[in-house]
């Protein structure tokens, strides 16, 4: 079995005394940095959650900055300010950082991965032209009314139904008239190439 796991007091309202325990933080007292932290954390978090606005980032910002208190403790001074005060700026001065870095990425994401490259862009026009030429070529080899139901269906958007009934034809007939002309087309175009 093993033994319960130990429970830690969370400071009640009169608050520890921060100075102090930074101080003792300093000389590696990590049961001091346990209350500091206990003492000073929701307000750190305060702090990087209204700077940063994401509550998981704010909570990595809330880690770097105990992360900086723990190794800068030493150079704490206290004829400067205060501890809390000390604290506060970094995690502020953390919390700003983590922003700029977000912009930053941001910003490098949007200039650096353009939606299309194009090389050449004289040739590409030359082969588009070509294509479409190739493409018209072949729709005048269509019969009358295989063109007019291409057209309609693949250039206009309407459907087999809609197609037969703008041209007041049977849709068995429509469809015929279009596998006829798409076979005649594809059949076009693959000897254009």
């Amino acid at each position: 079995m093993s033994p319960e796991p130990e429970l830690r007091l969370v400071p009640s309202h009169e608050g520890a005394d921060v100075d102090l325990l930074l101080q003792q933080v300093s000389r590696g007292d990590s049961k001091a940095f346990d209350a500091l932290y206990d003492e000073v954390s929701s307000s750190v978090y305060g702090v990087a959650r209204r700077v940063v606005r994401d509550p998981s980032r704010a909570e990595d910002v809330t880690q770097e900055t105990f992360l900086e208190v723990w190794r800068k403790a030493a150079r704490f001074d206290a004829d400067k300010g205060r501890a809390k005060t000390w604290i506060m700026t970094i995690a502020h001065r953390r919390a700003v950082d983590a922003v700029r870095r977000s912009e930053s990425q941001k910003r490098q994401d949007t200039y650096t991965a353009p939606d299309e490259v194009s090389h050449d862009e004289p040739a590409d026009a030359v082969i588009e032209a070509e294509e479409h030429g190739a493409v018209r070529e072949c729709l005048e080899t269509l019969t009358d009314l295989q063109l007019e139901s291409v057209r309609l269906a693949y250039f206009n958007g309407y459907t087999y139904g809609e197609v037969a009934t703008l041209l007041e034809k049977p849709l068995p007939t429509i469809k015929t008239r279009m596998r006829d002309g798409l076979i005649r087309l594809r059949d076009c175009l693959e000897g254009a190439r």
